[in-house]
Order: C-alpha cells, then sequence, then structure tokens
C-alpha cells in the first residue's frame, strides 16, 4: 500500500501490521496521517487477515497531534475546526469499534493522540521506556476526546488526575491503572505482539466478530452522542486566546502567558 505517514504489511498468514512512519516528527498526527489510518483500516478490515498489529517507527510510538497544523487550524473558520475535530473522532471510533482484533505495540512515548491510539485497541503492550499522558491543558486545549473514552477505561479519579495535571506517567504505572495490559522487553516486543495474534487466530473470527460487537453495542449510542459533543468542545477551544497561546508558546520553546478568557 502506498502511504506516506505509515507502512502497511500483510504478512499473507492473518496478521496486518500498520507502523506509523513520520519518526522525524516522533509520528505525530496530521490530517494525511488520520485519513491513511483510515484508509489502512478499511483495506485491513476487507482483507483476509484476521489481526492488526499497530505500532511506531523510530524512538516513540506516537507524539500526539501535529501542534504546527493544530496552529493553522486555530485560524482558519469554525465550520473548519468541526470539521477536522470530526475527522478525529471518526478515526478514534473506527479503531475503538474495528471487528477484527488490534493490538498496539508500544514502543516508546505515547503521548495526548498518541496515547489515545495506543489504548483504544484490545490489547496495549508497551516497552518499560514508554510514556503516556495527556497534556491538553498545559498547551490550553481541552482534552475532550480523551474524556469520552478515557473515561471507560479508569476509576474516574485516576482519569481526573491525568487530565486536569496532564502529568506524563510511566508503563508501569498505566499498567497500575488499567491502560497497559503487559510490559515488555524492547526485543520482544513484537514477538509477543505476534504470540498474542496466534492465540486470537485460533479462535473462531465470526466469534470474535460477534463479541467485540456485542460488547460495543451495550454503549454505542451513548458513544457516540458524547464524541458529537467532544467534537464540538474540541473545535470550540481552538478559537480562544489560550489555545493560541499554548500551542504558540510550545513551539517557540518558551513559557506560556495565559489569559484565563
Amino acid at each position: 500500500m502506498g502511504y506516506s505517514t505509515l507502512n502497511f504489511q500483510d504478512d499473507g498468514h492473518g496478521i496486518v501490521t500498520v507502523t506509523l512512519d513520520v519518526p522525524e516528527k516522533r509520528n505525530a498526527i496530521s490530517s494525511q496521517m488520520i485519513g491513511e489510518l483510515l484508509d489502512a483500516l478499511e483495506n485491513a478490515e476487507k482483507g483476509s487477515s484476521r489481526v492488526v498489529i499497530l505500532s511506531g517507527s523510530g524512538k516513540a510510538f506516537c507524539a500526539g497531534m501535529d501542534l504546527s497544523e493544530l496552529q493553522n487550524l486555530a485560524k482558519e473558520t469554525p465550520e473548519k475546526n468541526i470539521e477536522d475535530a470530526r475527522r478525529l473522532s471518526k478515526m478514534l471510533y473506527r479503531l475503538y469499534s474495528f471487528p477484527k482484533p488490534v493490538i498496539a505495540a508500544v514502543n516508546g512515548p505515547a503521548i495526548a493522540g498518541g496515547s489515545m491510539l495506543a489504548t483504544l485497541t484490545d490489547f496495549t503492550l508497551a516497552v518499560p521506556e514508554a510514556k503516556f499522558g495527556y497534556p491538553e491543558v498545559k498547551l490550553g486545549f481541552m482534552p475532550a476526546l480523551v474524556v469520552v473514552f478515557l473515561r471507560r477505561q479508569v476509576a474516574d479519579r485516576a482519569a481526573r488526575a491525568l487530565l486536569l495535571t496532564g502529568r506524563i506517567i510511566d508503563a508501569a504505572e498505566a499498567s497500575r491503572i488499567g491502560l497497559v495490559a503487559e510490559i515488555v522487553p524492547p526485543e520482544k516486543l513484537m514477538e509477543r505482539a505476534h504470540k498474542i495474534a496466534a492465540e486470537l487466530m485460533a479462535a473462531s473470527p465470526t466469534s470474535i466478530a460477534r463479541t467485540k460487537k456485542f460488547i460495543l453495542g451495550f454503549d454505542d449510542a451513548a458513544l457516540q452522542a458524547e464524541l458529537e459533543q467532544a467534537v464540538n468542545a474540541n473545535a470550540d477551544i481552538r478559537s480562544t486566546p489560550d489555545f493560541k497561546e499554548g500551542i504558540a508558546s510550545f513551539l517557540e520553546k518558551r513559557s506560556p502567558k495565559w489569559t484565563a478568557e
């Protein structure tokens, strides 16, 4: 498959590996990557593969949203920002509701949107050096889409602590609160992902697909309604002075000057 932000590899034996592949930007999520991930998932679903493994190239899994792109979007119309936020929401929901099992092999830091990608999968494996967190509040942003999923994954107090402080946690703490299934040495990461994939492929694909759909069905209507609220909140905060200052100060490597307006 010809992608510019990721690598798509079908081993022909039931496993598709999707590798985020913009190492010079620590695999930051751009609008192009969102489109390519949606296309890759579509191809993985239509193909004969049974399991998808998601990983990152270089030293990071994913550093979150491409902030220079977000900075440019802040100058766009509210309608354009709604459209952008909705595309991100669509990609996250697609990953979360994907009918085939997805394993995240987290090879390094997974921050903000990167943490979402890593933890929306069915199995999240991480190397000891991996980091997780949602530092949006430190950038004048709002982790609206994160809230929708994180509150379903960890206890309320743990979610609030992560979202309100924006602190970054290590793999051990991420495992303790339930975001990571297993911590695996770097040299064993892909081997372990393939072992889990083999276990999944030994089961009935019909049963797995129907089980995933059944689990999703209990909460799907509420989930989609909350995502629509989150899309609006995500887009709305982009017009605030604090958002513009937070992104600018980060890119300029200086301390932000908040206005709290």
